[in-house]
């Protein structure tokens, strides 16, 4: 649960730290939104570093926990629901996480 929580604020940190040059780009925000965006990234960075395992199976298995962070985030900040189609991708993005973390803590090759 613990790991979890982590993938899930390094993926709202990610998605925060790409969004706000967003804002600045497309939707004609203010140039300064880019240093918090730029902090949001390092802290996505630094965030990643934190998990025990190989950093390729870490970014493996976080990637479906981004999934399901980038459809709140489409649900919430942007307003559009996921249809069942994101909630099935998300679901099995999900079941790829739980397989890749749950067979490197049992040990297996």
């Amino acid at each position: 649960m613990k790991t979890l929580a982590l993938f899930a604020v390094t993926a709202l940190a990610e998605i925060v730290g790409c969004y706000l040059p967003w804002l600045w780009l497309r939707q004609q925000g203010s140039a300064w939104l880019l240093l918090p965006a730029a902090a949001s990234l390092a802290l996505f960075a630094w965030l990643l570093t934190l998990h025990p395992t190989a950093s390729g199976r870490v970014y493996a298995a976080y990637g479906g926990v981004y999934v399901c962070v980038a459809l709140l985030w489409l649900w919430r900040v942007d307003g559009i629901a996921p249809t069942r189609w994101d909630l099935l991708g998300a679901g099995l993005c999900l079941l790829g996480m739980g397989v890749i973390m749950t067979a490197t803590r049992a040990g297996a090759a």
